[in-house]
């Protein structure tokens, strides 16, 4: 699919969840099944390398990465906000414009030198793919990419996600 394409699927909510941001809402998007299996095949087109296991940030995140996981046949795994998994698990706190946040992923998720994609709806500031990526990295993970429907070009999301990879794939991205 286009970058047009993939745009026209995308839904626009001004002022939402707070007076001045433009929510991009994929819901939308979600209601073509043909749409989002050309979304999965591109987006694993794009990573031609071999992947161990694909991660999925909470919480749309996990609508592609659960799917490129299956089409791959490997490892699906949850990266939720603190307190949403219920066994061991390890976390990582990261700053965001307005606080902190937290998120944390099973502690046996992920086995040593694990080739491992990142995947989730929206690359902003960076903040939840670095923590995510961080992550990977303390269960003795190897991040080998990001992949995102979605990048607000006009933050600096991309900067901090390249410490980590310089694969970094997004369908669309918005400038303004």
């Amino acid at each position: 699919m286009t970058e047009a394409e993939i745009k026209e699927l995308i839904c626009e909510v001004p002022d939402f969840p707070k007076q001045g941001i433009s929510f991009k809402d994929i819901t939308p998007l979600l209601k073509s099944a043909e749409a989002c299996k050309k979304i999965t095949n591109q987006i694993l087109d794009h990573f031609k390398q071999d992947v161990d296991a694909i991660v999925g940030i909470e919480s749309r995140g996990f609508f592609f990465a659960f799917s490129m996981a299956q089409a791959l046949g490997v490892p699906f795994i949850p990266i939720r906000k603190k307190g949403k998994l219920p066994h061991k698990t390890i976390s990582v706190r990261y700053g965001l414009e307005y606080g902190f946040d937290e998120v944390e992923m099973h502690l046996d998720a992920i086995d040593k030198g694990q080739r491992v994609l990142i995947h989730d709806d929206l690359l902003a500031t960076g903040g939840t793919a670095a923590a995510a990526a961080d992550l990977v990295k303390i269960a003795g993970g190897n991040v080998i990419g990001f992949s995102f429907l979605i990048h607000l070009g006009f933050l600096d999301g991309l900067q901090k996600v390249q410490k980590y990879s310089n694969n970094i794939h997004c369908l669309t991205t918005y400038e303004d």
